[in-house]
């Protein structure tokens, strides 16, 4: 893996000539930084922009890494529908992006990977077997097997129950150290956790909210980041209402 660069996004995004978003985003290296805002507003529209996928509207402005190379190649991204291949086992959707790539694929991570999201006993299973949960995981255990310098996560753990959502938060922050990471997510308490940054998008642009003083991965019963997650969800309320 390369240095992890950061992201810069500037300018507005339009659909049917109405406006989406105008935006000012900075993505820090080697960070995570959570993009939080209500449903429709942009935010992942702002991956697939960074993506080179389409959006549906039309971009005026200007996006990159900050050490001006290319994104293309370098970036690890997990949608919110799981994008399993039906007709592949679990392993072989794990690797798939090496394959594709024409590299030999290395299985024993992959079976690591699988183990640590709990799949070990699932490796050899197409996808339909699996639950909503567990598909996500299988997705989690495919993004964490790309050695990426730039991860886009796009609600990775909405389909988790609440102790396995913060184990697999806990795997995540482990294996993407040092990683720029932009996590879209509805979760205060998500991105209070796991923030380094935490930008709210709404109408009126991309704000940054103050994250607590302690470092991520914070302690989920910690009292700033009960505090802290108390006064997002409040705000969101409120842009939402």
């Amino acid at each position: 893996m390369t240095t992890s660069p950061g992201i810069n996004v500037q300018g507005e995004h339009h659909i049917g000539g109405s406006l989406l978003f105008d935006v000012n985003l900075h993505v820090p290296a080697g960070e995570w930084t959570c993009l939080l805002g209500r449903s429709g507003v942009g935010k992942s529209t702002i991956l697939r922009l960074v993506l080179g996928l389409d959006t549906g509207g039309k971009f005026t402005g200007s996006y990159g890494a900050t050490d001006s190379m290319p994104l293309a190649g370098r970036i690890s991204y997990m949608a919110q529908s799981d994008l399993l291949l039906p007709w592949l086992s679990v392993l072989e959707n794990v690797c798939l992006g090496a394959r594709l790539r024409g590299e030999m694929p290395d299985v024993d991570l992959a079976k690591d990977l699988l183990n640590r999201v709990g799949l070990s006993a699932h490796i050899d299973q197409k996808p339909k077997t699996l639950s909503g949960g567990m598909r996500q995981r299988a997705a989690l255990a495919r993004t964490l097997f790309e050695n990426c310098p730039i991860v886009f996560l796009d609600e990775p753990f909405s389909a988790l129950d609440a102790g396995t959502r913060a184990d697999m938060q806990e795997l995540a922050a482990q294996v993407l150290l040092g990683r720029t990471v932009l996590l879209v997510t509805h979760d205060p308490a998500e991105a209070t956790r796991l923030g380094h940054k935490i930008t709210v998008l709404s109408e009126q642009g991309a704000q940054d909210w103050p994250v607590p003083s302690t470092p991520a991965l914070r302690a989920i019963n910690d009292p700033q980041t009960l505090d802290c997650q108390a006064r997002l969800l409040g705000y969101l309320r409120g842009i939402g209402a």
